[in-house]
């Protein structure tokens, strides 16, 4: 069995709601620095993502476009990975995002999810095993990553089946 690993990114500070709708709005000033900030840090982390699923919002989108400047710059030579962009990372929750992943070929090594809370939150905490739990909830907060590792198949991709073995808030 290979070794998989998801990486799950909160998308970076964006504007506050207003007139737009929610889907529409974008990152702010800082939100734009953040997601520079988390494609250093998955750079320095020697993370590459085989594969990209973000949500198909507009600060999702800048999260990603933030994140993947960043790690072109650190990875010369490196293959730029696929990305999905999906709705159901906007609208849907937890079981669509578990039914994501179960879809993922077992050639792909890396995933990378950019996605919103509570969904992102959530997923994280509930792929911890029982034996790594300790009782707290943690949530991600903007440009908030976690790194969950396993042995086996995406399709095996299940609550308490991947260990946390990272997270880190990226900061601008």
């Amino acid at each position: 069995m290979s070794a998989r690993t998801l990486v799950i990114l909160r998308h970076a500070k964006a504007e506050t709601p207003g007139e737009q709708p929610d889907f529409d709005r974008r990152l702010t000033t800082r939100g734009e620095t953040d997601a520079d900030a988390a494609g250093a840090w998955l750079a320095d982390e020697r993370i590459h993502p085989d594969l990209v699923f973000c949500s198909s919002a507009a600060r999702t989108r800048q999260t990603w476009q933030g994140v993947s400047i960043a790690l072109a710059q650190a990875q010369s030579g490196q293959v730029s990975p696929e990305v999905r962009y999906e709705k159901d990372l906007y609208a849907g929750g937890r079981t669509e995002v578990f039914d994501l992943l179960r879809t993922v070929p077992d050639t792909v090594r890396t995933v990378l999810l950019v996605g919103h809370n509570p969904t992102m939150s959530e997923v994280s905490v509930l792929l911890v095993p029982d034996e790594q739990w300790d009782g707290r909830q943690v949530e991600l907060r903007t440009s908030g990553l976690a790194v969950h590792r396993a042995e086996g198949l995406w399709s095996a991709t299940e609550p308490g089946s991947m260990a946390l073995v990272e997270r880190h808030t990226a900061r601008g």
